[in-house]
């Protein structure tokens, strides 16, 4: 799949709407990165700096979607308006027409079902939109959470890869999951 510029997409959901971080996201991203949970899972640095949320709404979101290479969605609440999480969809360059999905969950809205329900979004715009043929989701293995997420949204669990997915210099196994156009999302 070529890198093209595009603008970014507001995709919505019955509770939800998932949009481009915009400068007003900074403190609310700032605040949820403190979670140890949120460190602990992803790549996010750690500790988590105010610098470290304005780089990733003013620069990685912004060039992510102006290359089309790593599209980037703050989820909210529909009903308050409160940032529930993260959503993201990285093309591979060095497997075109496929892309890994990732996410993070607001601590105090986890439980609720909304990550389930963006990422289902966030799939069937991958896959019917940006027409791609395969979708991967990771997560280090002991990530529970985000593994019961993939299965909801309809990822078919592939396996273990073994000292795989980097995290600030160390390598940990990771689980892999997949999701193809021919797959049901629920």
């Amino acid at each position: 799949m070529e890198e093209t510029s595009t603008e970014p997409v507001v995709l919505t959901t019955e509770r939800l709407v998932l949009r481009a971080p915009q400068e007003s996201d900074v403190d609310a991203v700032f605040a949820a990165c403190q979670d140890p949970e949120i460190q602990r899972w992803t790549v996010v640095p750690s500790p988590y700096r105010r610098e470290d949320a304005e780089f990733f709404v003013r620069d990685l979101a912004i060039a992510g979607w102006r290359t089309g290479a790593n599209r980037i969605w703050c989820v909210f609440e529909r009903e308050s308006g409160a940032l529930v999480g993260s959503q993201g969809l990285v093309l591979r360059a060095h497997d075109p027409g496929s892309a890994e999905i990732g996410w993070w969950a607001v601590k105090e809205f986890r439980g609720r079902g909304y990550t389930t329900e963006a990422a289902r979004a966030v799939s069937l715009f991958g896959l019917r939109e940006l027409g791609l043929r395969r979708l991967e989701w990771q997560a280090y293995v002991g990530n529970e959470g985000s593994r019961a997420v993939a299965a909801k949204a309809g990822y078919r669990f592939e396996g273990t890869l073994r000292s795989y997915a980097e995290q600030r210099g160390v390598f940990h196994d990771a689980w892999i999951a997949s999701l193809l156009p021919s797959d049901q999302v629920p």
